[in-house]
């Protein structure tokens, strides 16, 4: 996700977005121009599956606050086995399902219409895919500010659950501290080889601010 980004004057114009890399790069992605909505912008989502690298292959992706379900689908481009989209507004829903189809992903895709808090209290106990994790949480900024120990604890429970080998890329602004999740952020001098950080990696691609954590042994 990102910032709602359109040349047109009217908000609820369809632009499109297209995948970055992979098998289906270049392909087009629907966004119907809803505010509820905001793509992350290109840039960012580039620099995120850079971060994560050829690690995504093989891997079950799972879009949390999933807006067009940009990250998951790019994910799939890339190699991921399968992919969880979950998306509580109907509407913004039924955009994931078309990009879906689109790209004919609907035998390894699972949408859910529901909130990716209650996901995370009601299904995540009993989660199981089968692979490592790729997990996107990108959800409103705002978010981080009024409902930041719902964020906590959503983000918190997911990364106890996440089976060793498995990533998570939590994307916020610059109100958010990361300090506040398990783990250290990583200093840039202290940044080692990928397979050896254990704390978030912590990039900032202005507004966005992105914190990557990989879960080893």
């Amino acid at each position: 996700m990102g910032k709602p980004h359109s040349k047109s004057s009217d908000p609820h114009q369809p632009v499109d977005l297209r995948v970055i890399g992979g098998h289906f790069r270049g392909r087009k992605l629907r966004y119907h121009g809803d505010p509820t909505t905001r793509p992350m912008k290109d840039r960012v989502r580039e620099a995120i599956f850079n971060l994560i690298g050829p690690e995504v292959k093989g891997c079950h992706a799972i879009d949390l606050f999933a807006g067009t379900g940009a990250l998951g689908l790019e994910s799939l481009s890339r190699g991921a086995v399968s992919a969880t989209f979950i998306e509580k507004h109907i509407p913004t829903a039924r955009v994931v399902e078309e990009n879906i189809q689109t790209l004919e992903v609907d035998d390894r895709t699972e949408l859910l219409m529901t909130s990716a808090f209650l996901w995370g209290k009601r299904d995540l106990p009993n989660a199981e895919f089968g692979f490592p994790w790729l997990v996107f949480c990108s959800p409103p900024y705002v978010f981080y500010v009024d409902r930041q120990q719902e964020m906590l604890e959503l983000i918190e429970a997911i990364l106890a659950r996440m089976p060793v080998g498995s990533m998570m890329a939590v994307e916020a602004d610059p109100r958010f501290d990361f300090e506040l999740l398990p783990g250290s952020v990583i200093q840039k001098k202290d940044r080692a080889p990928k397979k050896e950080r254990e704390g978030w990696d912590v990039r900032t691609y202005h507004p966005a601010v992105v914190g990557l954590r990989r879960k080893g042994k």
